[in-house]
């Protein structure tokens, strides 16, 4: 490769030169040597190499994310009838 980069330094290099070296270009990205790789062929980038994001980084699960945010008062039932009247499938009401 053309001369080292400072750690954590953005790099440029050509699609030959990324063919040529690219088992080491992605362990310099993945040890932080290199933040960002940009992969050129005729003077224009044509790829962006990068490291995935760390796992603190990366959204929570959207199953269950609100865990342990909500508090229900110990003086709610949430077993009790919510209308003192009959249903609509106790009287046979399909649709409305």
């Amino acid at each position: 490769m053309r001369a080292e980069a400072a750690m954590g330094a953005a790099r440029t290099i050509s699609a030959a030169e990324f063919q040529a070296t690219c088992l080491e270009v992605l362990d310099r990205v993945q040890t932080g040597e290199f933040s960002r790789v940009e992969v050129t062929q005729a003077g224009k980038v044509v790829a962006v190499v990068t490291a995935p994001p760390a796992p603190a980084d990366q959204p929570r699960d959207l199953f269950g994310f609100m865990r342990g945010s909500v508090i229900i008062p110990p003086e709610v039932d949430l077993t009790a009838p919510t209308s003192d009247g009959p249903s609509d499938a106790e009287l046979g009401i399909l649709h409305r």
